[in-house]
């Protein structure tokens, strides 16, 4: 992958405005897609530049991810530095302060409602597997065959269908419910706020982080990475493109850091 071109200015023009955000989205971006939620580990490039960029001044690293809180702790190790957006919004980490998830009655009973749908489905097809998350369950179908999968999620979208107290989404090989409706593109405005970003970086895989690209401003630049359609402004294959972008990211704005430090401590 050439940083040559659009993508190399985008970038050039964000790493030089004065409060940034830099999010990235965890399994496909930061960490390659593995069999197993459970297995999946930071890229150590990735990891290297999301600790350098947190450490600089008015500079903000985000992991924006569908994983439950406590599942994207486990498995990024973050820097305490790192904003954290789990269950697509639902949960956040500012500063080492959790805000979690709490149901009212009517939302804990249909969160019972969702997870008995995804475990009884789940029985009847092999291969697949119900993620419990705590305002949602996830119907994960990667490891079964197409012809089970495909039942699986159609079966379980013909009970859930209509209900307006459980929230569906579909994304690569997983069907996701949620009793609290929360997007991507919420928890980066929401993370955009709390920075107070002039510019903001976002670097997605999957048909969920769409919300986020949709949320992203003029001066921002959102990355997609593999295939499928997509409204953000450019395209990379793999996590490893992702590593090479952030390194690039955090280089330049550690340079333009140190200029403008340097600048300001020149005599007058």
């Amino acid at each position: 992958m050439s940083l040559d071109g659009p993508l190399q200015a985008a970038l050039r023009r964000l790493a030089g405005v004065e409060r940034l955000l830099v999010a990235l989205d965890f399994d496909g971006v930061v960490s390659p897609i593995v069999e197993r939620a459970e297995q999946a580990r930071p890229t150590p490039a990735t990891a290297d530049a999301v600790v350098r960029l947190a450490a600089l001044p008015l500079t903000w690293t985000a992991f924006v991810s569908g994983r439950s809180l406590a599942s994207l702790q486990s498995v990024a190790s973050p820097d305490p530095r790192t904003l954290l957006i789990g269950s697509h919004g639902a949960e956040v980490r500012l500063g080492g302060e959790e805000h979690p998830v709490v149901l009212d009655p009517d939302q804990t009973a249909a969160l019972a409602d969702l997870h008995r749908v995804c475990t009884e489905v789940s029985s009847q097809a092999p291969g697949t597997w119900v993620e419990e998350k705590p305002a949602g369950r996830v119907l994960h179908t990667r490891q079964a065959s197409a012809d089970v999968a495909e039942a699986a999620v159609a079966e379980a979208r013909r009970q859930l269908d209509g209900r307006t107290d459980i929230f569906l989404k579909t994304g690569k090989q997983v069907l996701e419910g949620s009793v609290v409706h929360a997007t991507k593109g919420e928890g980066l405005a929401f993370l955009r706020q709390v920075a107070e970003a002039d510019g903001v970086f976002f670097a997605g895989d999957d048909v969920t982080d769409e919300d986020g690209f949709r949320a992203l401003e003029a001066a921002d630049v959102g990355i997609k990475v593999g295939p499928g359609e997509t409204v953000a402004r450019f395209r990379v294959d793999t996590t490893e493109d992702v590593a090479r972008i952030v390194e690039f990211l955090a280089r330049l704005r550690s340079e333009l850091t140190a200029e403008r430090t340097a600048g300001e401590a020149e005599p007058r």
